[in-house]
């Protein structure tokens, strides 16, 4: 059973950079083929795709975000991340590390697993 667990802080403030980190364990982030990507869930609102990359380091980027977004992997550590530059207010949410087949989900089904989520408030 794969396990995802997302870790970062939970509290920035407006402008600065947000990195989170998702851990892998049970498996590999090279053992089999997934994207593994980032969703968000703002407060009151959908699943939104943040981007996706695959162990061989190939990313992929909501065009919506795109410009403040960047995904790294580590696979050494079986680690991958996200940093979202010059972040906002519109960027609090729960995000959360997610493994599928797709690069793009719009819903849970969409994906094979994720992790808990951590909650993201960015305030001054």
């Amino acid at each position: 059973q794969v396990r995802l667990q997302e870790s970062g802080p939970g509290l920035v403030k407006p402008s600065q950079t947000l990195s989170l980190t998702c851990t892998v364990s049970g498996d590999s982030l090279g053992a089999n083929f997934y994207y593994w990507s980032w969703v968000r869930q703002p407060p009151g609102k959908g699943l939104e795709w943040m981007g996706a990359i695959t162990a061989s380091g190939s990313s992929y980027y909501n065009p919506t975000h795109k410009s403040h977004t960047s995904i790294s992997r580590d696979t050494s550590k079986d680690v991958f991340t996200l940093q979202l530059t010059s972040v906002s207010y519109e960027d609090t949410a729960v995000y959360y590390c997610v493994m599928g087949r797709l690069i793009w989900g719009s819903k849970w089904s969409d994906y094979d697993n994720w992790g808990q989520g951590t909650q993201v408030t960015v305030s001054s």
